[in-house]
């Protein structure tokens, strides 16, 4: 059974490190995307002072128009500074909006992390699955996730809030009743493993129709 088990957790892991993997390939291509249009910066001024010169103004509008596309094809919702979170937070941010969640994400690592970036993303992702999860029982103007990540001194400091349907959820031990039946709620126990192997602090809350995480990670 321990055998099985450990087999398991091994293909989960593997999984989600080349979904992550993926994800950060796609978020790497948009920030070279964005360098280039840097590097070409200047082309650009110089081919408006062109048209400005010659007062051709549909053509600088036209080519105002062409750029403002090519630059919103590589935007991004969210940029922390660390690419790899920025991979798993606009998948999960897209993935929530197609299902009309509405995300409020106000996210900054401005250091180097200590902590693997796999399990960072592990962490993000589980918390954002489960956010979703609970937000699709609601009417969706009820939908709403918050998703805060600074640091505080020496500490990555991450919280998710979303909105549940009206009641407390009950608690089990250390974690909260997961309401999608039996075998589920692996994610909170692989969130709580990584977090305590880290050293770190986990806190859960249901209150008032909200469901609130937050986790300090040391970065020391």
């Amino acid at each position: 059974m321990e055998f099985f088990s450990k087999k398991i957790d091994k293909q989960i892991a593997s999984y989600q490190q080349e979904l992550i993997e993926t994800h950060y390939r796609e978020v790497d291509n948009m920030y070279k995307q964005i360098r280039g249009w840097r590097h070409d910066y200047r082309n650009h001024i110089q081919t408006m002072k062109a048209y400005a010169a010659a007062e051709d103004w549909d053509a600088i509008r036209r080519y105002l128009d062409l750029l403002d596309e090519d630059l919103t094809s590589v935007d991004t919702s969210i940029k922390t500074g660390n690419p790899m979170t920025d991979a798993i937070l606009n998948s999960k941010i897209s993935l929530a909006k197609s299902k009309n969640i509405k995300v409020v994400a106000d996210a900054h690592i401005p250091v180097k992390l200590k902590s693997s970036e796999i399990d960072l993303c592990c962490i993000i992702g589980n918390l954002f699955d489960n956010a979703i999860e609970a937000s699709i029982k609601l009417p969706e103007k009820e939908r709403i996730i918050r998703v805060y990540m600074d640091m505080k001194n020496t500490q990555l400091y991450i919280s998710f809030t979303n909105f549940t349907a009206g009641k407390k959820l009950k608690k089990e031990g250390k974690r909260f009743r997961s309401s999608k039946g039996e075998g589920h709620g692996f994610g909170l126990v692989r969130v709580d493993a990584i977090v305590e192997r880290l050293d770190g602090y986990i806190s859960r809350n249901s209150e008032d129709g909200a469901f609130t995480t937050e986790i300090l990670l040391p970065q020391i």
